[in-house]
């Protein structure tokens, strides 16, 4: 190619860029779509900034998140975040991926209310803990500094050590609609499991939160839990039921509602059942695969 040529391509690349804004990742993005062999990598992180803070924490269902802050110019960690984040995440309802750029003005007084002395710096904690800051002198803070987040494999064994997972950065997502008919196949059944134990759990919480715990759904409830004790699948979940059912008579008398104070009772019985995790701790976990 001649240098006519070039000095035309590369005329026309500053025309590109000053029509954008100075230093935006658009402008980055633009580059690296042509230079690092073919695309720049998605964004699956969650942009968050002053304005949407609190409620995109507070909002989100997930158990745990993470908050970056960071430099627009510096590494981020989407391998990670397209394991969590987005309609086609491989393990989606556990960690909510978030970032702030603290080289945006609007974002300063955020940064600095959580201390950032270095890019990146990473918190992980319940999402809602997040609302309060942080600072390096607070023993009882429920959010902690990723001490060990150098690169995407790293962050993601930090996050299988807090959660006693195994996940990896090549994992891939499920898809009902490509699994074999082949109902002997035990992967196939293993993930047929999963989603009853996600459907029974749900089940359970929806019966707790709208009180469909009374004096005439009382037997039929106990049918149930009997069924699932019997039948269920799940061991995890027959275990749960059978747990629940060996104490339902002290949690749920047969005369708690001729008392003046079954409403208080009911309530009483209600959050003691909440202890009871009925397919385990670990379930529901907000997703179905």
């Amino acid at each position: 190619m001649s240098l006519v040529h070039w000095i035309l391509i590369l005329n026309l690349w500053i025309l590109k860029a000053t029509s954008l804004q100075a230093g935006s990742r658009v402008v980055l993005r633009e580059i690296g779509h042509n230079i690092v062999g073919g695309s720049y990598p998605k964004d699956y992180a969650v942009e968050l900034n002053a304005t949407n803070f609190d409620a995109v924490l507070k909002d989100t269902p997930a158990t745990y998140a993470i908050v970056e802050f960071f430099a627009h110019w510096l590494h981020h960690y989407e391998n990670v975040a397209k394991l969590f984040n987005g309609p086609n995440a491989v393990h989606p309802g556990i960690v909510l991926m978030t970032r702030v750029d603290c080289a945006l003005k609007i974002n300063s007084k955020l940064c600095d209310k959580f201390s950032v002395s270095h890019y990146p710096m990473l918190f992980w904690g319940p999402p809602t803990k997040f609302s309060a800051g942080w600072s390096s002198n607070q023993a009882k803070s429920k959010l902690h500094v990723i001490d060990d987040g150098r690169t995407a494999e790293r962050l993601l064994n930090w996050i299988n050590k807090q959660i006693g997972s195994s996940y990896g950065l090549e994992d891939e997502k499920f898809e009902n609609e490509h699994l074999s008919s082949n109902i002997s196949d035990p992967g196939q059944i293993a993930r047929a499991v999963y989603d009853v134990e996600e459907a029974t759990a749900t089940a359970f919480d929806i019966i707790l939160e709208h009180k469909m715990i009374k004096s005439e759904t009382r037997a039929p409830l106990i049918k149930f839990l009997q069924l699932l004790v019997a039948h269920h699948p799940s061991r995890r979940c027959r275990k749960g039921s059978a747990e629940v059912l060996v104490n339902f008579d002290d949690l749920c008398p047969l005369d708690m509602w001729s008392s003046d104070k079954h409403d208080v009772d009911t309530s009483n019985m209600i959050g003691v059942l909440r202890n009871f995790h009925i397919c385990g701790k670990d379930v529901p976990r907000g997703y179905w695969v």
